[in-house]
C-alpha cells in the first residue's frame, strides 16, 4: 500500500514551528507524524526567508514557454530531415555526373 504524500500550507508548517518551539520537537514530531528532518528543513526555511521560505519551490512551466518549446524541437526536427535530404540529393547528382562523364569520353 502506497503512502500519500502530505502537503502543508505555509501557514501550517509556521504554526507547526511555533508549536515545536513551544512543545518540543520531538512531541510535535510524533503529533504530526513528521520526521525530525522535515521539521528542520522547515526551520532552516524559515530562518532564511522568513514565511516565504516556506511557501511550496515547485516550478511552474508556464504553459506557452512549453508549447514554443515543443514547436522549437518540430521544427528542428523539420530542418534535420530537410538537410539530409539536401545532402542525399547533392551526392546523388555528384555520382550522376562521374557516370555521365564517363559516358561523355
Amino acid at each position: 500500500m502506497a503512502k500519500t504524500r502530505r502537503q502543508f500550507s505555509a501557514e501550517e508548517k509556521y504554526s507547526i514551528l511555533q508549536e515545536a518551539e513551544r512543545e518540543g520537537h520531538t512531541e510535535t514530531c510524533r503529533k504530526y507524524n513528521l520526521a525530525a528532518s522535515v521539521l528542520s528543513y522547515w526551520k532552516r526555511k524559515y530562518l532564511a526567508k522568513g514565511k516565504d521560505g516556506l511557501k511550496a519551490a515547485y516550478k511552474q512551466v508556464d504553459p506557452r514557454l512549453k508549447e514554443l518549446e515543443e514547436e522549437n524541437l518540430r521544427l528542428k526536427k523539420i530542418i534535420a530531415n530537410q538537410a539530409l535530404e539536401l545532402e542525399f540529393k547533392t551526392e546523388l547528382l555528384k555520382k550522376g555526373e562521374a557516370h555521365f562523364q564517363k559516358g561523355k569520353k
